[in-house]
Order: structure tokens, then C-alpha cells, then sequence
């Protein structure tokens, strides 16, 4: 898996804070990516639900 908070070209490393600048907002945007599959998740979690309990009526 690629990791962009690594230094990935060039002759000048990028000091410690953009590196750390660089990981946060890799992160940040990770959690988005998970925040939005989680509630996809929750929603057909409750369309399933609603499906059942008007089944069993």
C-alpha cells in the first residue's frame, strides 16, 4: 500500500512537521472514507431491518 506521508522523490527531505502535516491529513481523510462506508453500512443495515418487520406483520 502506498503511504504519501513518506518522502517520495526529490533531493530535499521535508522536515519532521510536513511530514507529520502529510500523515494527518492521510489519516483524515482515511476516517472520511470510512465515516461515509459506515453509514452506507448502517443504512442497508436498516433497510434490511424494515424489510423484516414488515415481513412479519
Amino acid at each position: 500500500m502506498f503511504f504519501p506521508f513518506f518522502p517520495c522523490c526529490g533531493p530535499e527531505q521535508p522536515s519532521f512537521k510536513q511530514q507529520q502535516e502529510r500523515k494527518l491529513s492521510f489519516l483524515k481523510m482515511m476516517r472520511s472514507n470510512l465515516e461515509t462506508r459506515l453509514a452506507a453500512l448502517n443504512a442497508a443495515i436498516g433497510n434490511v431491518e424494515s424489510q423484516l418487520s414488515q415481513d412479519a406483520e
